[in-house]
């Protein structure tokens, strides 16, 4: 099923954007780009403050994605044709601002036995580790979606020379906080589960924590950096975050 703006008469063509992909019977994704970038991420987290500020009768979640909004609906309530409408007109029309999102510090003790891929990628990449550890900490990172596990975060701005590709063989059991690169991407990982991402290092602060007020630390648009830390601290941090004292640091 795919929608056009009401202005027109002929159908979209196939590679015109946005537009509306159905998703079953309870939901439909609106598409804005077919490559990642900031600008179709914006327009993502636009519509998706748009729907919060203004909601439409009959929707009952949003899962905005690196281009692709998923509006999960009711079918009693609202039609999917009149919504995948109602979405093109909000999408080509409105000018909602998402809020603007947080930058974050997150502290990271690179190495040590979390550094399972640390000193084969910078053999790949000619560099020694430090060097990988000053350059993965030297961007800054953009949130562009949360899924895959209960707050995992992906996250855009890489340096290119540290891209990546995933282990053929992902690893059974790689713990939480986690720090990975897979491809073009940094991630943070939430929970322990299996993963062929290539991991640098981990930090003591926990993405997804069922027991806290906001159980997922990060959300689309948040901005992050990474600050390398000693052994000392990382313990120190380790306690804080156990005791549900640690606070992330906030950039102004």
């Amino acid at each position: 099923m795919q929608f056009k703006p009401q202005s027109g008469s002929e159908p979209a063509p196939e590679n015109s954007y946005p537009r509306i992909l159905r998703c079953g019977d309870r939901a439909v994704a609106i598409e804005f780009s077919d490559t990642v970038s900031e600008a179709a991420n914006l327009k993502v987290l636009s519509l998706d403050a748009s729907l919060a500020s203004a909601p439409i009768e009959g929707i009952l979640e949003t899962i905005p994605t690196y281009r692709s909004l998923t509006v999960i609906y009711d079918p009693k309530i609202v039609r999917g044709a009149f919504l995948g409408k109602e979405l093109m007109q909000r999408a080509t029309h409105d000018t909602a601002t998402p809020e603007i999102g947080r930058l974050l510090e997150f502290p990271v003790l690179y190495g040590g036995e979390h550094q399972a891929d640390l000193d084969e990628l910078a053999e790949m990449k000619n560099m020694t580790a430090a060097d990988v550890i000053a350059l993965h900490a030297s961007a800054e990172y953009r949130v562009y979606m949360i899924g895959f596990a209960p707050g995992f975060a992906y996250l855009g701005g890489l340096p290119e020379i540290l891209h990546t590709p995933r282990l053929a063989v992902p690893r059974q059991r790689i713990e939480a906080g986690a720090i990975g690169i897979g491809g073009r991407q940094s991630s943070i990982n939430s929970v322990p589960g299996p993963s062929g991402w290539r991991f640098l290092g981990r930090t003591p602060f926990r993405l997804f924590d069922p027991a806290r007020t906001e159980p997922f630390l990060l959300k689309a648009g948040d901005r992050i950096t990474f600050r390398s830390i000693g052994i000392d601290e990382a313990r120190e941090l380790d306690e804080k975050v156990a005791s549900g004292t640690a606070e992330l640091k906030e950039i102004a």
